[in-house]
């Protein structure tokens, strides 16, 4: 039995494993048909270039990730790690921080 793609594998892995993801929640979020996503982890066609960005996208992680070509699903840097605990807070926490963040931003911006 051949191997699977490191593509095939890696979307699986992000879908179920990082995002807690159904097929049909990432075709959704990601705007492609079902089929499309239980056919690239089968590792039974390839996506297009318009197809991995949106499904990078409906993951947070990168493409070069997806592609195998690092190993950090999400970049690196702390901005990287907070933009990924944001999305794990509720809209209401999600605010505050926003709020939060301004007001820091408008306090440096004024020299204080």
């Amino acid at each position: 039995m051949e191997e699977k793609s490191q593509f095939a594998v890696r979307l699986r892995q992000a879908r179920e494993v990082l995002r807690q993801l159904t097929q049909a929640q990432l075709a959704h979020t990601a705007g492609l048909p079902q089929t499309a996503i239980s056919h690239f982890e089968a590792d039974a066609r390839k996506p297009s270039f318009d197809s991995l960005r949106r499904l990078a996208n409906a993951l947070n992680v990168t493409t070069d990730w997806l592609l195998g070509r690092t190993d950090d699903p999400g970049g690196s840097g702390a901005t990287t790690q907070l933009h990924r605990d944001l999305q794990n807070m509720s809209d209401s926490d999600r605010q505050t921080v926003e709020l939060l963040v301004k007001a820091m931003a408008d306090k440096s911006r004024k020299g204080n």
